[in-house]
């Protein structure tokens, strides 16, 4: 049972005769923030009272008047200026716990609707490293996947590929005139990841130099309108002082993005072997999307490359997938869609849905002034094109009820726009929903590079963690006091648990649309908000039940219930209760870190009973049995909290 969504209805048929509007009042029934005030805390009698004229406190006490909770809680408490308290019957609470016991759900109920969901996350350059820019749509996603299907949906995870884009026209032509062979025979995927840094490099370069005068005349003449207003502005002039302000931070802005281009341009003009390379290919960048160009067109040379090329680096990306613990029901990249897109265009046209534009051909969105670009002048088609012929194939051949797009905040435009493109089209029925994200940073508050400014490889940074888990891990074993337990093997493991669970925890713990610094010292602490002190605490349960010498499995036979006499106990019993709403509201918000924060709490209030309280010393038996029942029943709840969160565990630690 999820209790909330029960005291929450309970609170809808008490406001039903009071408003006409009961949803924003209902969604004020909450947790407690302080036991003092009882399990469940209502603070909609003040906005009701407000809205009908009436004292909070006579419009509380008329809501409780109506309230049936009698069969769940003590009677309701009206405290303070019109605030509503219940408390759970201890009675309650114990034969809901109890009815813990035998539920694999752990009180979970499936939904009675499921719908099919396809959830489009990871989606790395095929052709490249995975780094750590593509961690969080990863980890989010996968997350929101497994609870999802959890729930009883019909999940269908997508790795939407880029496997077909410019990237691999960067690629052919840094092949063909940049090989080094032996590093290829070595190490392909790494020597296609070079050519391609290489390509771009020097694309950047001749489009910053490119650049760099017109900024500068930018800059000069923002410098000098700046001077002038400040001479001519009064220092009471609020409008103007705003209007100053406004163009400093455009200068800064500008001057930031000449100081990047400027470097782009020292990079290779102090480098006196990409300089000459520089020299040699001025057209780069136009001979690459060329090289590109006959990719798409179906040119043998180019295409046999592509078939060379795409193995390898898919091979390369399922290494680091399976070190994650990611499998994906369908990896269709851009390459599935690219034979439809010229039908997509052509309908669109017909349908007066697209024309022409300078050129292009584009989608015209209301109330947007930018067209949606799904053919270019070139011909050549756009991330818009191939994104509207996933949707129709996840429409007519998967029969999606709801498209979920794990995707970074910076491309909130381009699914707003798409969206809408979508539903012009006739595609209406499936829900849309971009699950935005923000950005990993460094200690310097910068989106997180190496010291040579390149973005961080992902298998470097999970290799990184499992090396200081292992440092984590032996120190605990050997401080041990009857001596270490874990065997080479054993500490390997539990490395390698302890690691990824950090990597992963510290993203999910995260509001996914908020910036976080990355600090490894945070993240793989025993105590604290972390992995590592949630896996310590399902292992110290694995602990008691191994030292007590108990089967489990006979445990939950056993006719002993749970006792809740104690207030630690019935604390941890209620937060147990709790974790059917802890799923609900994650899966509802698409956010992770709803359930890691009950993870976490859950650990909190285990670590307090079990503190406070004997288990295995316990004289009474029946006492004894009641707390190992709380305790197996905490360490389930846990292991399925975090396996949702595709988190593993240890029994050992």
């Amino acid at each position: 049972m999820n209790l909330l969504t029960e005291i929450r209805s309970r609170f809808e048929q008490a406001l039903r005769g009071m408003t006409d509007e009961v949803e924003p009042f209902v969604a004020m029934v909450k947790p407690s923030q302080d036991p003092r005030f009882g399990d469940f805390q209502a603070n909609c009698a003040m906005p009701l009272g407000k809205k009908l004229g009436r004292n909070p406190r006579e419009v509380a006490a008329e809501i409780v008047e109506a309230l049936d909770v009698a069969d769940l809680c003590d009677p309701p408490e009206v405290a303070g200026p019109g605030f509503i308290n219940l408390r759970l019957q201890d009675a309650t609470i114990g034969k809901l716990t109890n009815d813990l016991i035998p539920d694999s759900r752990l009180g979970h109920t499936a939904t009675e609707r499921p719908r099919t969901i396809i959830v489009d996350y990871s989606s790395p350059n095929v052709a490249k490293p995975m780094h750590v820019g593509h961690l969080r749509s990863t980890v989010i996603g996968n997350a929101i996947c497994r609870i999802l299907s959890f729930q009883g949906h019909r999940v269908i995870s997508d790795n939407h590929i880029g496997d077909w884009g410019t990237q691999f026209g960067m690629i052919i032509f840094g092949y063909k005139h940049f090989l080094d062979e032996a590093s290829f025979e070595s190490d392909a995927v790494n020597e296609l990841a070079r050519l391609y840094r290489l390509v771009n490099q020097l694309s950047e370069y001749h489009e910053a130099q490119a650049s760099l005068p017109d900024l500068r005349t930018r800059i000069e003449r923002q410098r000098s309108e700046i001077a002038d207003a400040t001479q001519e502005s009064s220092a009471k002039d609020k409008a103007a002082k705003q209007q100053l302000k406004k163009k400093r931070a455009e200068l800064a802005a500008l001057e930031e993005r000449a100081s990047s281009l400027q470097m782009k341009v020292d990079t290779v003009n102090d480098n006196a072997e990409l300089k000459q390379i520089a020299d040699q290919f001025p057209d780069i960048a136009e001979r690459a999307r060329r090289e590109t160009a006959k990719l798409h067109e179906g040119d043998e040379e180019n295409r046999n490359l592509w078939d060379r090329f795409l193995p390898t680096c898919l091979e390369a990306l399922q290494s680091v997938y399976q070190r994650l613990g990611i499998e994906f029901d369908l990896a269709l990249g851009e390459s599935h869609y690219h034979p439809m897109l010229a039908e997509i265009v052509d309908e669109l046209q017909q349908k007066d849905l697209a024309g022409e534009s300078d050129g292009a051909i584009c989608i015209f969105i209301e109330g947007n002034d930018a067209p949606f670009i799904v053919r270019k002048r070139d011909g050549a088609f756009t991330y818009a094109t191939t994104d509207l012929a996933t949707i129709r194939y996840r429409c007519e051949e998967l029969k999606a009820d709801e498209i979920v797009y794990v995707v970074d905040a910076r491309q909130s435009e381009h699914f707003r726009l798409l969206f809408a493109a979508a539903r012009q089209w006739g595609y209406n029925k499936p829900g849309y929903r971009h699950v935005s994200f923000g950005t990993v940073l460094g200690p310097d508050r910068r989106p997180l590079k190496t010291r040579a400014g390149d973005n961080v490889g992902l298998e470097s940074l999970l290799d990184e963690a499992v090396s200081r888990a292992r440092q984590i891990v032996d120190d605990n074993d050997d401080s041990k006091k009857d001596g270490p337990e874990l065997d080479e093997v054993e500490r390997a493991a539990v490395a390698e648990t302890v690691g990824i669970g950090g990597i992963k925890y510290a993203d999910l713990n995260h509001n996914r649309e908020s910036d976080y610094v990355f600090d490894w010292d945070k993240m793989l602490a025993k105590t604290g908000d972390t992995a590592t002190y949630i896996q310590y605490a399902y292992a110290r349960i694995c602990g008691i039940f191994a030292k007590g010498g108990i089967d489990v499995g006979e445990l939950r036979q056993t006719d002993a219930a749970i006792q809740t006499t104690f207030a630690e106990e019935r604390a941890l019993a209620f937060q147990l209760l709790r974790f059917s709403e802890a799923v609900d509201v994650a899966a509802a918000e698409c956010r992770p870190n709803i359930l890691t924060q009950y993870l976490f709490e859950t650990a909190e209030s285990f670590s307090t009973f079990y503190g406070r309280h004997d288990v295995l010393k316990e004289s009474d038996s029946a006492l004894r049995t009641s707390r190992l029942l709380l305790c197996d029943l905490t360490g389930r709840t846990l292991q399925k909290g975090l396996a949702l969160l595709g988190i593993s565990i240890s029994e050992r630690m």
